[in-house]
């Protein structure tokens, strides 16, 4: 007699390699594969995104953003959902080292829908460092390199130095009037974890407070990347 297994024991093994997963898709589309993944029944999906006050020739403007820019998460079963998953419009690739799909521990999903959590009521605007040159962007020294010496985020200005004639004069500028390198999302978030609560300070070894997503395969992680190439990595650790 041919043996045949029950309904409930093949969903059963279905849902038992059932894993977050990291999807890397075609460049700024992130959106788009999110939605169309989320139409798949059996995938739930993690599309982390910030939204923040950038600071444009046309004055501050609110963005939202992806955390990792080109990837996200998604949770299905390997074997029976790999080759739908593989297939969404805007899906480049489901990430693997070799002949393997790596998998994130549903901790550190979670801990990273916490953080960004806890960062949604808090306004995130991308603001210069100090020792980088900016470039003033109104006023009679339009056009003018400075150096940042200070940064006031609060007040949101910056304290910078002017070369007039061979001499580095002192001023005091408002955010908006200067132009700076854009940071990523992923480094905004990462400066405002490492700047608030110390009392009650985010745990040393989380996805927000590292930069670092780390995979199952102990040797190998998510990093975010430069802070002048707003990209994530893969990378040994």
């Amino acid at each position: 007699m041919e043996a045949t297994s029950s309904p409930m024991a093949e969903l059963c093994t279905c849902r038992a390699d059932e894993a977050w997963r990291c999807i890397r898709t075609h460049m700024k589309r992130e959106h788009i594969a999110a939605a169309h993944l989320r139409q798949i029944r059996g995938v739930e999906v993690f599309n982390p995104q910030l939204r923040l006050l950038r600071l444009t020739r046309r004055g501050r403007r609110w963005s939202t953003e992806s955390l990792f820019p080109n990837y996200l998460f998604a949770r299905f079963a390997l074997k029976s959902m790999l080759e739908k998953v593989r297939y969404t419009p805007a899906v480049k690739v489901v990430l693997r080292f070799g002949d393997r799909v790596p998998e994130i521990p549903d901790a550190v999903i979670e801990d990273l829908r916490q953080g960004l959590s806890e960062l949604g009521s808090t306004v995130l605007a991308d603001t210069p460092l100090e020792g980088e040159e900016v470039e003033i962007a109104t006023g009679p020294f339009v056009g003018t390199k400075a150096l940042v010496t200070h940064v006031l985020p609060g007040k949101q200005r910056a304290r910078i130095l002017v070369d007039v004639m061979g001499r580095s004069v002192p001023a005091e500028l408002s955010l908006d009037f200067v132009l700076f390198n854009r940071r990523s999302a992923a480094r905004i978030a990462l400066d405002r974890v490492a700047s608030v609560s110390v009392d009650e300070p985010m745990p040393q070894n989380s996805a927000l407070a590292t930069g670092v997503l780390p995979l199952d395969n102990p040797n190998m992680a998510l990093v975010e990347g430069p802070q002048t190439s707003p990209v994530v990595n893969v990378s040994r650790v």
